[in-house]
């Protein structure tokens, strides 16, 4: 198993490429299975998540091959051979339950695992599964696996009032939908850019959508949709983490490819904080303003609020800014693994619930740490980044999930960091 071991670091100065979304090119690429025809992505991310939706789609008799060292994925689902999705690879990431929607649209019935995932709360599917019962599928849940059959005729159009915003349920439903008779109307739908980015692609395959971005989404449903190529959009939570390394060590830091649109709230807040966002032609440029780092506090809301992948990561700088902050967790239930961890390294944290109170600190120190999450493994990087001496972070097999490079883009810009096979 690989550690990373990251040094204490002066200012960092450069440029970062940031990749393609991972959770946007986990939802575009169960789209191929509403089509007969190619899909094609590119800017795709090459991360360990990718790889397994890849065996998945496969696994269903999708053809999926990566090009162009993997940064376009050539998609094609002309001849399903199974829709049973298995335990065995659903249960490595949550998001394997996107392929239920599109089987059930297309083909009429699916069976899929229960998914797994990071351990960082419930995250039931509930709402995936109540939306497409609004759309007249038959749901049987038996032996940890979701049994799903459209009524004859397909699935029917159908009004959807999520109770709570649901990013996955909001996809499930918007795939299922473009191929249901009728018109679907989608309320308190998910607003994030990948709800937008997936709405963009089923549009150029030949889908009618209207009101992506906002949260009432409508869809009038059409007899099949055809092939298409479609870039993914920029990974707004690597673009949010890399932009805290020059937060959290000094010095100035080019992220190619951002937008602030992306992250206008986390952007206030590094305002905020006394960290300077400047919109350059070619991305953001970050650095820190006069003066040391303010404490400020953080509600996790669903977008365009603040978002919770990047929670544990904002934690880390709070550890070294002046005065006290109180995080709000309000998304997962358990998403402050991370915090015994950071104390590890000398920060000042009282978790009570959802809530983290984080007293900033001089100076952290260099210790051995666990990642528990994906988020909190690039958490305790860029704390090892501002700490005196070394930080060894182990289980980093979370961070090949959501971060590709790593080690090559924190290098890039001067930091200090190395991966290394555990002794």
């Amino acid at each position: 198993m690989d550690q990373i071991i990251v040094r204490g670091n002066g200012p960092l100065s450069g440029e970062i490429p940031i990749a393609g979304a991972k959770n946007a090119c986990l939802t575009l690429m169960p789209a191929t299975l509403l089509t007969d025809q190619p899909l094609t992505l590119t800017n795709a991310p090459r991360l360990s998540d990718i790889r397994t939706m890849t065996a998945l789609l496969q696994s269903l008799g999708a053809e999926a091959a990566g090009l162009q060292d993997g940064q376009v994925l050539a998609l094609s689902s002309h001849d399903l051979t199974s829709h049973r999705a298995d335990y065995d690879i659903v249960r490595k990431m949550r998001a394997s339950i996107l392929v239920l929607g599109p089987m059930l649209a297309r083909d009429g019935r699916a069976e899929v695992s229960l998914p797994g995932g990071c351990a960082i709360g419930a995250r039931p599917v509930d709402l995936h599964l109540k939306a497409l019962e609004a759309m007249g599928a038959e749901l049987d849940l038996r032996d940890g696996y979701v049994h799903a059959k459209a009524p004859a005729g397909g699935l029917r159009g159908a009004v959807v009032d999520f109770p709570l915003v649901s990013v996955g349920a909001t996809e499930n439903a918007l795939m299922a939908a473009t191929l249901a008779k009728s018109t679907t109307v989608l309320n308190n739908a998910a607003r994030e850019p990948e709800i937008v980015d997936l709405a963009r692609c089923l549009r150029a395959m030949g889908a009618q959508i209207e009101g992506e971005g906002t949260s009432t989404i409508t869809i009038q449903g059409v007899d099949a949709l055809h092939g298409a190529t479609h870039p993914v959009v920029t990974d707004r939570i690597e673009l949010g983490t890399y932009m805290l390394a020059p937060a959290i060590c000094g010095g100035e830091v080019e992220c190619l490819g951002g937008r602030i649109e992306l992250l206008s709230a986390f952007c206030e807040k590094l305002d905020e904080a006394g960290i300077r966002v400047e919109e350059t032609p070619r991305g953001l440029k970050v650095s820190r303003k006069n003066g040391g780092i303010r404490a400020v506090n953080v509600t996790t809301e669903p977008f365009p609020g603040f978002p919770t992948d990047l929670q544990a990561q904002f934690m880390a700088l709070m550890c070294v800014a002046e005065g006290t902050s109180v995080l709000e967790e309000t998304i997962f239930e358990n998403r402050f693994m991370h915090a015994p961890e950071l104390t590890r390294m000398g920060a000042r944290i009282e978790v009570h619930g959802g809530h983290a109170t984080v007293t900033g600190v001089d100076g952290l120190r260099g210790a051995p740490v666990m990642a528990t999450d994906l988020r909190a493994s690039v958490s305790l990087i860029l704390a090892g980044l501002a700490a005196e001496g070394q930080t060894t972070v182990s289980r980093v097999y979370h961070l090949d999930r959501g971060y590709e490079h790593v080690v090559r883009k924190l290098r890039g810009v001067g930091a200090h960091i190395e991966r290394v096979k555990e002794e």
